[in-house]
């Protein structure tokens, strides 16, 4: 098991956090503040602690460089705002100046670093990088659960320099994810969607031995409903037929039952305001494109999910940013809102259609780390969560 920052002496040290604050900005200001909102609870206790907290994160995909568009500021600003708090910002994430700061910091103040990837050595988990880091502190927290599948200096070396904790968002998100996986309340039922079927490969696989039944929506169905025989017009589908009717051998073949649509809406083209038109999935036009679950297959796997003791969902139904092609994605999310089920959502697509909703509330837990949460359900091990599980020192 792991140790949480509950467990760790912190009052008055100073602390390195690896939060996940990547947030879309446009113009120099955060759009969407949920990454900092889920931080908070960790924030807010290292400061009721009077820890001195140094904030480090990534933003975006700069080039191993320095990149204005990308800085962490605007970030640092509205955490700032949200608390209520002056917040500092450092102009690099290493270096003398940047000590100097961290050394100036009283008890319960706060220190954003700048993007950790303005240096190539973060991706390359390089350990003089690391040490660098560590240097800056005498305790670490990883809370960035979304970035907690990669082994970066600042999710995975760093973590064996210094006494190290999960914070309290990465413990939520181990605990709710852990659920699924080790004796969730049955029925359990996984809903997928999304593009494409290989990125769903791992998590396909592993949940047909997990769960009771599997609902396929999306891209991602057409792949499956061309193997069963349908003429599926222009449709997405996948290039490699024979790794995918393998998968749906091996997934029929495990403890779930899977089903897929049996009506789809369809259109000539991905355009907003069109009228929806529903057909049988035996009866794709050729010059036409699935584009969301119909109606039929909207209620039954709405009655599927009535009667769930446990979902999990990962991936929207349809392309749901262009309505009417959201409405399986839309009604799916509000049939897990209004299960009794214990219900968790696998970030990405799917958490904002359920924020977008506002029904967020009305599910278990909404998961912040898609490729994260995805991966821990395939089986695999998250590098930046090993490490810390591998740790004794106090």
């Amino acid at each position: 098991m792991f140790r949480t920052v509950k467990e760790m002496d912190v009052a008055g040290r100073t602390v390195l956090v690896r939060v996940d604050f990547n947030c879309p900005l446009k113009n120099g200001v955060v759009t969407d503040d949920n990454r900092i909102q889920a931080a908070l609870p960790t924030i807010n206790y290292l400061v009721e602690q009077k820890a001195r907290l140094v904030l480090m994160s990534h933003l975006g995909r700069p080039k191993n460089e320095p990149d204005p568009a990308l800085s962490l500021a605007p970030v640092a600003k509205k955490l700032g705002e949200i608390l209520g708090r002056e917040v500092h910002m450092a102009a690099d994430c290493i270096g003398e100046a940047v000590k100097k700061q961290v050394k100036n910091l009283k008890d319960g103040e706060i220190l954003v670093l700048e993007n950790l990837r303005f240096h190539g050595e973060e991706k390359k988990n390089d350990d003089g990088f690391a040490q660098q880091l560590a240097d800056l502190a005498e305790v670490y927290v990883n809370d960035a659960f979304g970035a907690a599948h990669r082994a970066h200096a600042s999710t995975h070396a760093v973590a064996s320099k210094l006494p190290a904790a999960a914070g309290l968002l990465m413990e939520r998100e181990l605990v709710e994810l852990g659920r699924l996986m080790n004796n969730p309340k049955r029925p359990f039922v996984a809903v997928l969607g999304g593009a494409k079927v290989t990125d769903k490969i791992g998590v396909l696989d592993n949940l047909a031995k997990l769960a009771d039944t599997i609902l396929i929506g999306g891209g991602m169905a057409f792949t499956f409903l061309k193997l069963q025989g349908h003429d599926i017009g222009k449709s997405l589908c996948e290039k490699d037929l024979e790794t995918c009717q393998k998968l749906w051998d091996d997934a029929n073949a495990a403890r779930a039952e899977i089903l897929l649509p049996t009506d789809v809406a369809v259109a000539t083209e991905i355009a907003p305001g069109t009228e929806r038109k529903e057909v049988p999935v035996s009866g794709i036009p050729a010059d036409h494109m699935g584009l969301d679950i119909g109606g039929e297959s909207i209620a039954r796997f709405s009655e599927v999910l009535k009667t769930a003791g446990t979902v999990f969902w990962n991936g929207p139904m349809g392309v749901f940013e262009v309505p009417p092609y959201d409405q399986g994605t839309l009604k799916v999310a509000q049939a897990i809102a209004g299960s009794e089920a214990v219900s968790c959502v696998g970030g990405g697509d799917s958490a904002a259609a359920i924020r977008q909703m506002n029904l967020d509330d009305q599910i278990t837990h909404v998961s912040t780390g898609g490729g994260a949460s995805l991966e821990l359900l395939e089986g695999k091990e998250l590098p930046g969560v090993a490490v810390l599980m591998t740790k004794t020192n106090a």
